[in-house]
């Protein structure tokens, strides 16, 4: 891998300053917490520290050339990306024509356009996290450290991201590469290339993550390169995250809940400029790498005052927020400019953004910066340009021709969604924050938005420019952006770009040849590739799991689907270990007959050459033996695919494309582990008989082969006896490291497979194949009994009575729960209740076997009663709690915890 950069060895940069400044806006953070930089001399130039309220990283590195958290020269912020596009330009060569640049949200989206306009040639797309009704999923991530996480990947063009050339991720730093391999590991499994770009304003690598990217490179056998300004790292102590927290804490506490210009309060504060805040080299176009950086907000550090309309205000005492003024500043007046926008041009790269769009802009960007400054006071001599959160790159264009055209000191900066700690200090790089509602209706709720140093940047007007989507009541609420902004200046403007929506496509967004090819193992599963090939897209790098009892209260409140997250993995005690391998031992040759059965059955009757489709993830064990057992017994190498099915959503319906894509759907066998009650049966054949309608594709049987059918349920199986299948003890250390699957619409877009994660962690636990093995090594000595049984069957009245789903109904009504889906009937189903969700009771058939035995412990480990029944037509029953709140008592009337 190239790196793009001089690698000299790194210095601490601890007490060094920008050119002109008398202190770094890092050194408040670094003499508190030790948080030190380390690297190149250009380091304090292009970043200060801050802190912030994020549970997963106390400190912030604020980029003073990003545009984003602190006013700057909108010269130098488009200058940086131009700058870093031209050496990508120079890297790539010819390549560059074929190059697609794509931006992350929402700090890097400007920056990415920035990226692309230096190339020059390159189609830009940033990321989003505003899902847009009609417009296809190309991809998503998630960014580890970041305040709000999931990005989407939203096309307009759907083969934006399928070509191959090279692809150009821009980012503000470079700071584990966390984000950066979450979003290779998806594009590439999706839509592999051979080049990669890397791009980022500052590399602030530990040692550790370093190597990473190489290694990372050589795993998908791409080229991967990375271009940077500058270089560096951040030295953390031990505890810094805990004492970052602590501080933000104190502080916040210190100014009264809020920490910053204004808080949420109806009357907003207007603090004194930030000193000298007309900073050092301002308006130079700074185009190349020799560009002066104008200092961030805060010249000397000093106490400051700033007159306006009769109005003074004053400082707070240094290292605190600032302090509410004796009254509040009088509102300014708030004027909307028609910008003129040109129809039909997108509002930036959400969508995608070509070379033409961006020709067509430049032609219409000296009329609209004209027309802004039309409107601008006469006597403004500092204005500011505010973009909104994802929207950067057209309000940085804006900016820059009002800078070029005006005599005017312009700067540059943008909302975000981003929660950070304030403090007036000219060693800290925020020092003011105003606080108003999101204003965009956005997809993940309402909550807080930030503008920081504008409050006390000594602006004559600040030009608020928004997407059409932002131009709510909320925007001019008394409490919203414009009413914060006007406290704090004499003049507003707000200019409105129209929000881009692609048309509505009268085809599918991306048929069925272009979905991805399946996901296999070791890449993705500890199962052999030939096993398996999973119709799932990879979620491992999102973080999904959360605690049982929230997840039991926020399904049955309605305020969640089970599907949009995963309960955290059960790690088995050793005594449950030992229990799994008795099991398995005592076991495996009766397995090993069911397989048998089941198997004969589906060659004789479903089809001579099936295509296994197992139900991710309790089928696809049984789907990987029922392979082994044709082979083993026909010779046969059998396809097998593993799909998503979710009670209440249905089948994939992608998965079902793809398959009708790549075989004939009369051949497929859908394969489950067993039946409970029946619900996915049903699920099953609801689904096929809907996709068919709108497919117009037909031939797919929703009938289901299963190990075992204690429900009655279906018509091929391998016994319907309820007995333990040990693959049921265990979740994903016995199927193949894989979770649950997952369907969320923020992750999973309509032209996306379900989801689901590889828990590559517990490979050290894994029993997968060992399950696999056992099972298979008995193939010989019940093969003739298994085939014996199979052709008596073919013969038998094998038509489902339901009976398990009528003994189901019964004890919902009994145990006074009126919820079949909280019933689970089975030993399988019980496990998993006991596993995954909040359990009631366990009622167990009276004088039930060991088959029992783990039950009796997992419900022993939760304190859960287990009740025996007589007559009951499964070995047992599990009870999910009915009407589950947190603190929600079990049978015994002591509060269910784990």
């Amino acid at each position: 891998m190239e790196k793009a950069v001089d690698e000299g060895g790194h210095r601490p940069v601890r007490g060094g300053t920008p050119a002109g400044e008398d202190i770094w806006s890092g050194t408040w953070v670094t003499e508190r917490l030790g948080v030190e930089l380390e690297g190149d001399e250009d380091l304090p130039a292009l970043l200060g520290l801050a802190l912030r309220r994020n549970p997963k990283r106390a400190h912030l590195l604020v980029s003073h050339v990003l545009g984003k958290h602190v006013p700057q020269s909108p010269a130098v912020v488009y200058g940086h990306g131009v700058a870093l596009g031209r050496r990508v330009r120079e890297l790539l060569g010819d390549s560059a024509h074929d190059a697609v640049v794509l931006g992350y949200a929402e700090t890097a989206t400007g920056l990415g356009h920035s990226v692309a306009d230096g190339l020059g040639v390159a189609r830009c797309l940033h990321s989003t996290r505003r899902p847009v009704a009609g417009t296809a999923t190309a991809g998503g991530f998630e960014e580890s450290h970041s305040h709000a996480t999931s990005h989407l990947l939203l096309p307009e063009d759907p083969s934006l991201l399928a070509g191959e050339g090279p692809l150009v991720l821009v980012d503000d730093e470079f700071s584990t590469g966390n984000t950066v391999l979450n979003t290779v590991r998806d594009l590439h499994a999706r839509y592999p290339r051979g080049w990669y770009v890397i791009v980022a304003l500052v590399d602030m690598r530990s040692p550790a993550d370093a190597g990473r990217l190489d290694e990372f490179a050589r795993g998908i056998g791409a080229r991967i390169d990375l271009v940077t300004t500058a270089s560096g790292t951040v030295r953390l102590p031990d505890g810094v995250l805990e004492k970052g927290q602590e501080l933000v804490a104190r502080h916040e506490r210190a100014s009264g809940g809020g920490s910053g210009a204004a808080a949420s309060g109806s009357v907003a504060q207007f603090p004194a400029p930030l000193g000298g805040a007309s900073g050092g080299g301002s308006g130079a176009g700074a185009s190349g790498s020799g560009a002066q950086y104008p200092a961030p907000l805060g010249g000397d550090g000093g106490p400051a005052r700033h007159e306006a309309d009769g109005w003074a205000g004053h400082s707070g005492a240094r290292g605190t927020a600032r302090s509410a003024p004796a009254g509040p500043r009088p509102a300014g007046g708030l004027t909307r400019v028609e910008l003129g926008w040109p129809a039909g041009l997108p509002d930036g790269g959400r969508h995608g953004f070509t070379p033409a769009h961006r020709a067509r802009l430049e032609h219409a960007l000296p009329d609209m910066a004209a027309r802004l400054a039309q409107a601008l006071p006469a006597d403004a001599h500092r204005v500011l340009v505010l973009g909104f959160e994802e929207l950067m790159y057209a309000p940085l264009r804006l900016a820059h021709e009002l800078e070029r055209t005006t005599r005017a000191e312009v700067r540059f900066s943008t909302t975000t969604r981003s929660p950070v700690l304030a403090v007036d200090d000219p060693g800290y790089a925020i020092r003011t924050r105003l606080v108003f509602p999101a204003h965009d209706d956005p997809a993940d709720g309402p909550g807080e938005r930030y503008a920081y140093n504008v409050a006390g940047g000594g602006f004559d007007a600040v030009v608020a420019v928004v997407d059409s989507a932002a131009d709510t009541p909320a925007l001019h609420a008394p409490d919203g952006l414009l009413a914060r902004l006007a406290a704090h200046t004499p003049q507003v403007l707000l200019a409105v770009v129209p929000s881009y929506v692609p048309a509505p496509q009268d085809a599918p967004e991306r048929p069925a040849t272009m979905l991805p090819e399946p996901l296999r193992g070791p890449a993705f599963s500890s199962y052999a590739p030939e096993e398996v090939g999973w119709l799932l897209q990879d979620l491992s790098h999102v973080t999904l799991e959360a605690p049982t009892e929230e997840r039991e209260e926020a399904v049955q409140s309605g305020g969640a689907h089970y599907a949009e997250s995963l309960p955290v993995e059960y790690q088995p005690s050793e005594q449950y270990q030992e229990l799994f391998h008795a099991a398995l031992d005592e076991s495996a040759a009766r397995l090993a007959h069911a397989v048998g059965v089941v198997t004969e059955t589906v060659l004789a009757e479903r089809a001579p050459r099936p295509v296994l489709v197992s139900l991710a993830r309790a089928g696809t064990p049984v789907g990987i033996l029922m392979r082994r057992w044709a082979q083993h017994r026909h010779g046969l190498d059998l396809p097998h695919h593993a799909v998503s099915i979710v009670r209440g959503r249905g089948i994939d319906a992608n998965a079902l494309r793809w398959l009708a894509a790549h075989h004939d759907p009369r051949d497929v066998v859908f394969v489950d582990g067993w039946t409970g009650k029946g619900a996915i049966t049903r699920e099953l054949a609801q689904a096929v008989e809907e996709f068919e309608k709108l497919e117009g594709v037909t031939g797919f049987d929703p009938e289901i082969a299963v190990l075992a059918d204690p429900g009655s349920c279906v018509r091929t199986y391998g016994t319907r006896e309820d007995y333990l299948i040990p693959s049921a003890c265990l979740n994903s250390t016995v199927s193949g490291l894989i979770s649950r699957t997952v369907l969320r619409a923020d992750l999973v877009g309509p032209d996306d497979f379900h989801g689901a994660k590889f828990y590559r962690e517990l490979a050290g636990a894994d029993l997968s194949v060992a399950f696999l093995d056992a099972v298979s090594a008995r193939f010989p000595e019940v093969t003739d009994a298994a085939c014996a049984e199979a052709k008596d069957l073919l013969s038998a009245n094998r038509t489902p009575t339901w009976e398990g789903w009528a003994a189901v109904e019964r004890i919902s009504e009994e145990y006074g729960i009126h919820d079949v889906n909280l019933v689970k009937p089975g030993v399988g189903e019980t496990t998993r209740v006991l596993l995954r969700r909040v359990p009631w009771k366990v009622l167990a058939r009276a004088g039930a076997s060991s088959d029992l035995d783990h039950v009796r412990l997992l419900a022993e480990q939760r304190g859960v009663p287990v009740e025996e029944v007589a007559e009951l037509p499964y070995t047992c029953v599990g009870l999910i709690h009915p009407r589950y709140t947190r603190g929600a008592t079990g049978a015994d009337g002591r509060a269910v915890t784990r």
